[in-house]
């Protein structure tokens, strides 16, 4: 599959309409239906030169289940979808957005966002891959913290990695486990990462000249 490139210039530059401060993200892993909830703690960006009340995300070949804001889903005439993203009509200058989206890793063989190759999943995310995953402000000057729980069967993905510490695991009522990963540092999207699968570590240890032992 190829894409048009896209020149972008300095000159072109428009701060982003609205920052992302803290993000939750729980993936629920399948083949072919994977679940992907997200919620984004946003507020406008006060250095924005678009002042309308609209709201912008990005996002390519997700399957929009439903769309919430401030804990209330929003009706059909709140929002649309088209190929490159969803539009929220209109926000409060401070807001919570919650997405629930299904994707097909085994389909997705242009290994952009969360795929699945050789019984492992894995995502590639740079430069704009994370908008095949969730719906979000996808551009590298937009920081957040994210904390993402990823659940999957025992069998198939006993390994559940993410970005930074694991702060909670453990088993789940129907043959599958869960692991949350607390990220502290903001990051922009496209260093997010996911793996999970039958995965081996090896391990060596060696002494250094200085006598220090490593491992």
């Amino acid at each position: 599959m190829t894409q048009e490139l896209q020149t972008i210039r300095l000159e072109d530059y428009e701060p982003p309409t609205h920052l992302v401060d803290d993000v939750e993200l729980h993936f629920d892993l399948e083949p072919q239906r994977t679940r992907v909830r997200a919620r984004l703690c946003m507020r406008a960006n006060p250095a924005r030169t678009d002042r309308s009340t609209g709201l912008r995300l990005a996002g390519r070949n997700l399957a929009l289940v439903r769309v919430s804001l401030n804990g209330r889903q929003l009706a059909e005439d709140a929002f649309q979808q088209d190929d490159e993203g969803l539009t929220v009509s209109s926000v409060p200058e401070s807001f919570e957005i919650e997405t629930l989206v299904e994707i097909n890793p085994e389909a997705n063989t242009a290994l952009e966002g969360l795929y699945r190759a050789s019984g492992i999943y894995c995502t590639q995310c740079e430069p704009e891959g994370f908008r095949k995953i969730t719906f979000y402000p996808d551009r590298p000057d937009v920081m957040a913290r994210f904390t993402v729980t990823v659940a999957g069967p025992l069998a198939d993905c006993p390994v559940l990695l993410s970005n930074g510490n694991l702060v909670a695991s453990g088993p789940l009522d129907d043959g599958r486990h869960f692991a949350t990963f607390e990220d502290p540092f903001p990051k922009p999207s496209y260093l997010f990462a996911l793996v999970a699968g039958k995965l081996t570590a090896i391990e060596d240890r060696f002494v250094t000249r200085s006598g220090r032992e490593v491992g």
